[in-house]
């Protein structure tokens, strides 16, 4: 029985540590947010590396989608996001190595939540610029690279203010109930 406990015990865990946990964006700005994000091991050599398959592996999160309008980004791991969430990804790059990487639909068995990719990545990483509201214009001086602290793989900041004050980003992870949820905030 014991055995049986600790089995399940363990595979529970690992399904919790799935790409770190959840993935939240929240723009609180009224600036669309136009970047991409990614996801490395953190324990040695820093693959798998995962990022989105899409034009410059970009993604949109518009002006003021965030928790309290419940249109935040969402990702609760590389394949289910597809069906969940409001910001689909269809396709994943992964790299095995810096010389090989594989392009993934969101269904393929390599990017399930229990598949070597999956338990072996946390998402760590984002770099984006802003853009007034529906125009490709940047906001001048809102962009970065942001890591969370820890990301042997970055070694990107895990804050970022404009030159002005006005304006602000943070990644961090905080942990409720063995998952991970870590957050790209955007104010």
């Amino acid at each position: 029985m014991k055995k049986i406990l600790t089995i399940l015990g363990i595979t529970v865990a690992s399904f919790a540590y799935s790409q770190g946990g959840t993935l939240v964006v929240n723009n609180y700005t009224p600036y669309d947010y136009y970047g991409a994000i990614m996801a490395n091991n953190f324990s040695g050599g820093c693959y798998p590396y995962v990022s989105p398959n899409t034009p410059n592996s970009m993604i949109t999160v518009p002006a003021n989608a965030n928790m309290g309008t419940g249109t935040e980004l969402r990702y609760v791991n590389y394949k289910d996001q597809y069906t969940s969430s409001l910001y689909p990804i269809n396709e994943w790059n992964v790299s095995v190595s810096a010389t090989t990487t594989q392009q993934r639909l969101w269904n393929h068995p390599a990017v399930g939540p229990a598949s070597p990719v999956g338990l072996n990545t946390k998402w760590g990483h984002t770099k984006f610029q802003m853009f007034y509201a529906g125009t490709t214009n940047n906001v001048p001086g809102y962009n970065a690279n942001l890591g969370l602290a820890g990301n042997p793989c970055t070694g990107a900041s895990d804050n970022f203010t404009t030159i002005s004050g006005a304006n602000s980003a943070e990644m961090f992870i905080i942990s409720s109930g063995g998952i991970n949820y870590t957050y790209i905030q955007l104010y």
